[in-house]
C-alpha cells in the first residue's frame, strides 16, 4: 500500500498550479489587446481598404456632434416707469420738512416725504408712492416747513417692455474616445486553495466458532440395563485481511481584476482630444 507522502509525491503540482497562472498571464494579454482593439475601433477613423483589424492604421479621431441653441443675450423682464428725485438746491430756514409736490408728467399719485438738516436745509426726498401713468418727468416743488429756496429735479425712467432672450444655434463637436470608459482590466489577484486528502485503511477480521452437540440414549430392559452418548463438536475460524485507499482532490481558483489606471501615453492623447472640443455657431 503506498504511504500519503507517495501519493502526493505522484501529484503534477507544475501542471495543476501553473495551469491557472499561465491562463492568467494570457487574459491579460488578451484583456490589452481588447484595449488596443476598442481605442482603433471606436475612436479613430480607419484607413480605406485596410482588412486586418489587428494591424489596422488610424486615421482621423471621430467626433461626435451636437447642435445646441446657445443663449446670446438673456431675457428682460419689462419694467414699469419710474423716476428718483435729487435735491438741486438744499434751500435754508427750514425748521420742519416742506410739502413735497409733484405735477405734470401725465401722471397722478406721487408722493414723496422731504428730510432736512439740523441747519435748516433740505437734504433730500423719499418716495413714498411712485403714482402711475407718468410718460415724463414730474415737476418737483417744495411747500411750508418755514423756510425758501429749495429745489429738486425727478431723473425719470420711461417704462420698457419686456426683451425674450435671444439664441444661437451652435454645434459640439467633442471627440467620442473622451465620452467613453476605455477597458483597462488588470489582474490584481489570484489565489490558488488545493487541498488533497488520503485516507488510507488496512483491516483484519478473525471470526472464530465452536458448536457441540450431545445426546444420551439410555435403554432398561434387565437388570444393569445400557446408554448410549452421541457428542459431536464442529470448529470453524475465519480470518479476512485487506486495505482501502479514499483519495480525494479540489482546487478553487478565485481571481480578482479591476480596472486599472490609464496608462500615461493614453492620457497625453485624451488630453489633446479634449482640448479640440471645439464649439461654433451651426450657421455662419
Amino acid at each position: 500500500m503506498p504511504t500519503p507522502g507517495q501519493e502526493l509525491a505522484s501529484i503534477d503540482f507544475a501542471s495543476m498550479l501553473g495551469g491557472p497562472l499561465i491562463a492568467a498571464v494570457n487574459a491579460q494579454a488578451q484583456a490589452a489587446m481588447s484595449a488596443v482593439n476598442f481605442i482603433k475601433e471606436v475612436g479613430f477613423k480607419k484607413i480605406s481598404g485596410e482588412q486586418d483589424p489587428e494591424a489596422a492604421q488610424t486615421s482621423d479621431p471621430i467626433y461626435v456632434t451636437f447642435k445646441y441653441p446657445k443663449e446670446v443675450a438673456p431675457f428682460q423682464p419689462a419694467t414699469p416707469a419710474s423716476f428718483t428725485v435729487s435735491v438741486t438746491a438744499p434751500g435754508s430756514g427750514y425748521t420742519t420738512p416742506p410739502t413735497v409736490t409733484f405735477t405734470g408728467g401725465g401722471g397722478t399719485g406721487a408722493a414723496g416725504v422731504a428730510t432736512i438738516s439740523a441747519g435748516g436745509e433740505v437734504t433730500g426726498v423719499t418716495l413714498t408712492n411712485s403714482g402711475r401713468g407718468y410718460t415724463g418727468a414730474p415737476t418737483i416743488g417744495f411747500t411750508g416747513g418755514g423756510g425758501t429756496g429749495a429745489t429738486a429735479t425727478a431723473n425719470f425712467s420711461p417704462a420698457q417692455p419686456a426683451v425674450p432672450a435671444q439664441f444661437q444655434e451652435n454645434k459640439l463637436e467633442v471627440p467620442i474616445l473622451t465620452m467613453l470608459p476605455i477597458p483597462y482590466l488588470r489582474i490584481e489577484d489570484v489565489t490558488i486553495d488545493f487541498n488533497a486528502k488520503i485516507d488510507s485503511v488496512e483491516y483484519q477480521k478473525i471470526d472464530t466458532s465452536l458448536k457441540i452437540d450431545a445426546a444420551l440414549e439410555v435403554k432398561q430392559r434387565w437388570t444393569g440395563g445400557s446408554a448410549k452418548l452421541n457428542v459431536s463438536v464442529a470448529y470453524q475460524r475465519n480470518t479476512q485481511q485487506g486495505s482501502s485507499v479514499q483519495r480525494t482532490y479540489s482546487m478553487a481558483v478565485h481571481i480578482k481584476a479591476v480596472q486599472d489606471e490609464m496608462p500615461a501615453g493614453m492620457q497625453k492623447v485624451l488630453d489633446i482630444l479634449e482640448s479640440n472640443i471645439r464649439s461654433q455657431p451651426a450657421t455662419p
